[in-house]
């Protein structure tokens, strides 16, 4: 299998690794990159653009990228804080009125991007072309009674966190959160990246699907008991919370694609996610830096962690982004990101100044620590332990 791209001097391991993961770890077709600074230092790409084999990925294809699109969301209400816009510690209801109902009435705008909203999960859940409507979904998730009181504990919200944050971005701009996304932060970063796919580039995406690891190869994920009932229990807070979208939506059907659904159908290049990240840290490749160093650490600083009500395991939260941890073990205790489950993963980590985007057209069953992810995560840290530059 031919890996087609760059990487700048020290940083070979990431190559090797990329290389290893199509021949130990059933990749199938896969992109990374990596900044340095707002260099690109890695720009890797290999394999086919379908996960059933078919057509060469090629330097520009994007993939869906799942919940990694939250960490691409989460950037939204952080800039309008950052502008003067909106108020973190407000309550979600001086600005969407519908929602101070059925004892949300004290939840406040971070509540909401740390997960600890208390309603991650839908009575009457909606089928894919009901959560693709915008109306509906912000009338479902503003009528919800939560499951704990909002603020005293945190469980990941794995699709609510679409409507959520979409309807509280509606209310403050009067747009859609795909159309503010394309205009003020990919437009400005150049990064080629979607809440929405255009019909125009739809021929960029490839066909996503399940893959197994391969027998006596890789690393398998064997999750604790506790996880596995959980996930197994029709009742469990985590079969409900990831059923909020039910029938499960064909990921690969192009009015799914079409959607603004900020918790799981972005659609991204690898340089799109790293690139979004880069500009986030600092100026990336385009000249254009996102948040200021107060945002970075608003984003970064630590609001959710401990056993997840939904994930079971323990997780980190700051503000949208998911923080260095068991769960999500990314380059350094300073770097926040957000992994897509089972593959996708874009982050940034301002101590070493590394952006990192992954994509993949082959989706395995871990939640928030995909073993081909982290084998590139640690490659890195190999290069800049060895001094790359």
């Amino acid at each position: 299998m031919d890996v087609n791209g760059t990487v700048a001097e020290g940083f070979e391991p990431v190559r090797d690794a990329f290389v290893r993961n199509f021949q130990l770890l059933g990749e199938r077709g896969a992109a990374v990159t990596v900044y340095r600074e707002g260099r690109r230092v890695v720009d890797l790409w290999g394999g086919t653009e379908a996960v059933d084999g078919t057509g060469p990925w090629q330097r520009g294809t994007a993939q869906i990228v799942r919940s990694a699109t939250k960490g691409v969301a989460a950037a939204v209400p952080l800039l309008l804080h950052q502008r003067g816009e909106l108020d973190l510690d407000a309550p979600v209801g001086a600005y969407w009125p519908e929602y101070k109902t059925a004892g949300k009435e004290r939840t406040r705008v971070w509540h909401l991007l740390a997960h600890r909203a208390g309603v991650p999960v839908l009575d009457q859940p909606l089928t894919p072309e009901q959560a693709a409507d915008p109306d509906l979904g912000a009338r479902a998730v503003a009528t919800q009674a939560p499951a704990w009181e909002p603020g005293t504990d945190h469980g990941y919200h794995a699709q609510t966190y679409s409507w959520l944050t979409g309807e509280l971005v509606r209310r403050v701009t009067g747009r859609p959160i795909g159309e503010w996304i394309a205009s003020e932060i990919a437009g400005p970063a150049g990064a080629d990246l979607w809440l929405g796919l255009p019909e125009a580039e739809a021929g960029r995406v490839g066909r996503v699907g399940p893959i197994e690891a391969p027998a006596g190869g890789g690393l398998k994920t064997r999750p604790k008991r506790a996880v596995s009932d959980a996930y197994a229990d029709p009742e469990s807070l985590t079969r409900r919370a990831f059923a909020a979208i039910t029938p499960l939506p064909d990921e690969n059907d192009p009015a799914y694609r079409a959607a603004v659904l900020p918790a799981s159908n972005g659609i991204a290049t690898a340089d799109g996610l790293a690139r979004f990240y880069a500009a986030l840290i600092g100026e990336g490749d385009g000249g254009t830096r996102l948040f200021s160093p107060e945002t970075v650490e608003l984003a970064r600083g630590e609001r959710s962690a401990g056993p997840d009500r939904v994930l079971v395991v323990g997780t980190r939260f700051g503000l949208g982004y998911m923080l260095h941890g068991a769960a999500s073990p990314l380059l350094s205790p300073a770097s926040f990101g957000h992994p897509g489950r089972g593959g996708p993963l874009g982050f940034a980590d301002p101590e070493s100044g590394i952006a990192f985007g992954y994509v993949t057209n082959g989706f395995r069953k871990s939640v928030t620590a995909d073993p081909r992810a982290q084998a590139l995560v640690r490659a890195v840290r190999t290069a800049l332990d060895a001094g790359a530059r």
